[in-house]
This record gives structure tokens, sequence and C-alpha cells, in this order.
């Protein structure tokens, strides 16, 4: 029998900025809920959520480059989600809309994270801020977007 050292030694060792991530995709979504209830520059949403109690636990720099990246390139995402959506990016719940930009985004511009983290990372904000089921949507949202985005990992 292996001791807990060599068994742990064994195991894949976890990104230790993946927690912090976890936290600024969270920031993130709430964030974006609220610029797309009050639109108004990014800076400003930024510049609010650096007193957020979480934001000492989050990465920082990443928060900042979802909402930015989210912001300035929204259109184009909402184009990609309409490939992959039943209806119109503007009809969907503000919470799965927001996680689903921070999804596609993610998914096009952050090629270092695996698919498969970007669509739990997904799936858990929703079922912790969207409607019930709400995750169920999502998901297989995520897996068309990464089927098309990301086909040499899929």
């Amino acid at each position: 029998m292996k001791n807990d050292a060599s068994k742990t030694a064994t195991r894949k060792q976890r990104d230790p900025r993946s927690g912090a991530r976890s936290v600024a995709r969270k920031l993130a979504l709430q964030a974006l809920y609220r610029l797309q209830l009050n639109d108004g520059p990014w800076q400003d949403i930024v510049s609010d959520f650096s007193v957020e109690e979480d934001m000492d636990r989050a990465d920082r720099d990443y928060f900042i480059e979802i909402v930015q990246g989210v912001a300035t390139q929204r259109a184009a995402l909402d184009a990609k989600l309409s490939d992959w959506t039943d209806r119109k990016p503007a009809e969907l719940d503000p919470v799965e809309h927001a996680v689903l930009l921070i999804g596609v985004h993610e998914m096009c511009v952050r090629l270092d994270v695996p698919w498969r983290v970007i669509v739990n990372e997904a799936v858990m904000l929703t079922r912790r801020f969207g409607a019930t089921d709400a995750h169920k949507y999502v998901n297989a949202v995520l897996d068309r977007a990464a089927r098309a985005l990301r086909s040499q990992e899929h």
C-alpha cells in the first residue's frame, strides 16, 4: 500500500491559479450582468468591482481581461452565439447571456484554458446564479461552441 505522500505525488497537480480564475469569472459574470442592465464604459465597471469583497481572492488581470474582452467584442461574440442558440442573444436571460459570452470569449482567446474547463466553470456559475436547469442549456450551447471553435480539442 502506498503512503499518502506517494499518492499525492502521482496525482496530476492542479494549477494554483484555477481558484483565483474561478473567482474572477464569478465577478466578471456579476459585472457583465450589471453592464447588460445599465450600459456604460467597461472601465467604470472594472473600477466599481475593484473594491468587491472577493476581489482579493480573484485573478484581477483575468477579471479585467474577461470584462474588457466581452464588452469590446460583444457584437462579434453575440454573432457567434447566434449560431449555437435557439433564440437571439438579446432574448436570453441576462445571467445565461453573460455566462455564454464569457465562455465563448474564453474559447476564442484563451487557448491555454481547455474547453472542458471553460464549460465546467460556466455550468457551475449558471447553477449558482441562473434559473433552474439553465445550466443544461449553457452546457449544450457551449458544447456546440467548442465543437466549432476548438474542434482540434473536442
